[in-house]
């Protein structure tokens, strides 16, 4: 099976909306899954296209390729959401699959790079809320040490909802949900899937990506390909990440044999997380609804 894709958008329009102004196999281990990853390290010669992707099942299909597609003129480093955004802050990256909370905020600066992206048009499996108590209860909350973009769009359905955000609340990558003593726990990526685990702990769920449909109607949009500045934007280089994207939907199969058992998860499983649930595309309905998350962060003060 594979995941169809469409290719045409229409980019100039969504500039108008002030939020993009330009646009011209790689495998992790478990191990690196869950390490605590760090930039600070890499060197790369000034010439070197420095790219950074999320280490998590969800990047599996933009990424197909990309390693050697890149090899001649750039290298590519896995790393948690957070760090990538802030690398690519830093100066430490040139491109990077960030948080799309991270491109709203420095949207003045950032390019969208291309096309390809991380989506969900209703539940998306991965990014969830683990409630002890009701939801309208609530007054600490624990976050992915991983996560941005999940912390507001949490924040944000709590505004809406209840009038009042929680207290957020560190916690660490490496700790188990269990492990929280907060009144929720915001999980994503592996941690997020399989809920029934923790039905002996917590009382209910939120599955993000469908709450934020329930709200607005809309797909949410949890990662981008951007660019710090826009002489890393080139045509050739939206055309990797595009192609890259189409090859590992079409490949799906390839991935799904390479990466179910690693994650704990049954063929079946990881097909319905990569086809069913996830969208790899940013065309006219998820622009909308990153125009609408915009909006929503705007009011809430936190871009």
């Amino acid at each position: 099976m594979a995941i169809p894709t469409q290719h045409h958008v229409d980019l100039a329009k969504f500039a108008g909306q002030r939020l993009m102004t330009d646009l011209p196999p790689s495998k992790s281990t478990l191990a690196d899954r869950h390490r605590s990853y760090s930039l600070d390290d890499v060197h790369m010669p000034a010439d070197t296209l420095r790219i950074g992707a999320v280490a998590y099942l969800n990047t599996k299909p933009l990424i197909y390729g990309l390693e050697s597609a890149v090899a001649d003129f750039g290298s590519l480093q896995l790393a948690l959401p957070s760090r990538l955004a802030s690398a690519l802050h830093r100066e430490e990256l040139d491109v990077g699959l960030i948080p799309v909370v991270e491109y709203l905020r420095h949207r003045s600066q950032y390019r969208i790079v291309s096309n390809a992206a991380i989506a969900c048009r209703g539940p998306v499996w991965s990014v969830r809320v683990l409630f002890r108590k009701e939801p309208r209860d609530v007054r600490t909350l624990a976050v992915d040490e991983g996560s941005r973009s999940s912390v507001a769009l949490t924040s944000i359905l709590y505004q809406s909802r209840f009038g009042r955000i929680p207290e957020l609340v560190e916690f660490p990558i490496d700790a188990s949900p269990e492990d929280s003593n907060a009144d929720a726990v915001l999980v994503i990526g592996d941690r997020a899937m399989r809920p029934e685990r923790y039905q002996a702990t917590f009382l209910t769920d939120w599955d993000l990506g469908e709450e934020w449909h329930i709200e607005t109607g809309l797909p949410f949009v949890f990662a981008l390909w951007t660019a710090r500045e826009s002489r890393f934007v080139t045509p050739e280089l939206t055309k990797v990440f595009e192609d890259c994207r189409d090859q590992g939907c079409h490949n799906v199969e390839a991935i799904i044999e390479q990466y179910s058992a690693d994650y704990g998860l049954t063929h079946q499983q990881c097909r319905d997380y990569l086809t069913r649930y996830l969208r790899f595309q940013f065309l006219g309905e998820e622009q909308a609804g990153l125009a609408e998350f915009l909006a929503r962060c705007q009011s809430a003060g936190l871009v």
